[in-house]
This record gives structure tokens, sequence and C-alpha cells, in this order.
């Protein structure tokens, strides 16, 4: 299986590629910047140079096709504005999504955030509500594709600490940490399920192994 993965210099993204790269399959990662190259072949990610807020669809069309799917993991990340949170949380999405229809990969994966709406109420921190209302817009924009079998994963505060492999998965978990870790393993998963497709799911730590947590959701009715 070929994946390419956008943000693929992220924290969950390089997790992603060491994960799928380990078991054989092709993953390339889509970076901003040729200094980030060296991390991604440490990884065992081929590294696609493209930046995302100012490529066009026709750009990143070329780089999707023959892939097998696709996994949109870029954030703006801690630091950056509210206009960021528009151009790489929501627009640069949306651009991914397009061009992914174009060459014609039917596996979409969004890792989104708990949260997200694009109506998200105003907070005490402005940009975080900007970030929850881009992430929430681009969740949409995705799940109006019928070009695409996506999943929109949705996990909570984020951590560092070793994954356990064992995670709460469902349409509604309730507020939670989970790993980097095992974010990575569950998208793995969800790679692999493709009855998970069409589902929009929080991803919390909890006591089930990832892969029967995928199983489970999958042969659960929306």
């Amino acid at each position: 299986m070929r994946v390419v993965i956008a943000g693929g210099h992220g924290r969950i993204a390089l997790r992603l590629e060491r994960l799928l790269a380990g078991r054989g399959d092709e993953v390339a990662g889509v970076i901003r910047r040729t200094g980030q190259a060296g991390d991604l072949l440490a990884a065992g990610a081929e590294p696609v140079v493209c930046d995302l807020e100012s490529a066009s669809v026709d750009d990143v069309t070329r780089h999707l096709e023959g892939a097998d799917a696709a996994v949109f993991a870029a954030g703006a990340g801690p630091g950056s504005g509210a206009a960021r949170k528009e151009t790489v949380d929501r627009a640069a999405a949306v651009l991914f999504a397009d061009a992914a229809e174009r060459a014609g990969v039917r596996r979409f994966l969004v890792v989104s955030s708990m949260g997200a709406d694009p109506a998200a109420q105003e907070g005490p921190d402005p940009v975080f509500t900007a970030y929850l209302r881009a992430k929430g817009a681009a969740d949409e924009a995705v799940r109006s594709r019928s070009g695409l079998d996506w999943t929109v994963l949705r996990p909570g505060r984020l951590t560092d600490d070793p994954g356990t492999g064992l995670v709460t998965l469902a349409e509604h978990t309730g507020r939670g940490a989970v790993t980097r870790d095992d974010v990575a393993a569950t998208l793995v998963a969800l790679l692999d399920e493709p009855r998970t497709a069409g589902r929009t799911l929080e991803l919390i730590g909890g006591d089930d192994p990832v892969t029967d947590a995928v199983r489970a959701i999958a042969t659960t009715p929306a």
C-alpha cells in the first residue's frame, strides 16, 4: 500500500510513517522545507517538498497519483496565529481532499481535533477558537465529498508519553488525553479497516487494544 501523508514532519505523522514503513508499506510525507527531509528518510518515508499553503491543486494531485490512501495530518502548530489556522488547518485540508479526488485516491483520513466545530463559540483564547473553527470547517468539507472514503479522527489532548496500545474510540468519548503513539497506531488500524469510512470518531486513552477498538467501531452502526 502506498500512503501519502500531508504534514509529514509532524509529531503524529513521523510516528505513522515509521509504523507503515516498518510493516513494508510505501510511504511519502509532504513537507514544506527540504531541511525536514532527513527526519522523514530516517522514518522510512519518501520526502515530498510541497507547500500546501501556496501549491495548486494540480501540484498536489501529481504527488498523490498512484497512492492507495492519503492522510491529512498537517497543522499550523503552536505559536501560529489565527490566519494560519485558516490557511493550513482549513484551506490546506480542503486542497488535499480536492487533489485526492482528482488523483482517484478514495481512502482519506483526517487528523482533526476533539471539539472541532465551524461554529465554535468564542473562548478565552481567540487563536484556539480559530483553530477549532478551521478544523471543523475542514472536516465538513471533507465529509461532503462523495469521491472519498473518508474517516475523520478527533483525538483528545495529545501527549508525548509512551503509547499504551489501549484506547477508547467512539463517536463521542468524553474529554481525555491520548498519546501521539496511540493516535498513529489507530490511524494504521483505520487504514486497514475500510468499514470505518464515513465515520467521525473521537479518540482518547482507554482499555481497549487499538485493533479491537477499530474493529468494534467498524461493526457498530453509525
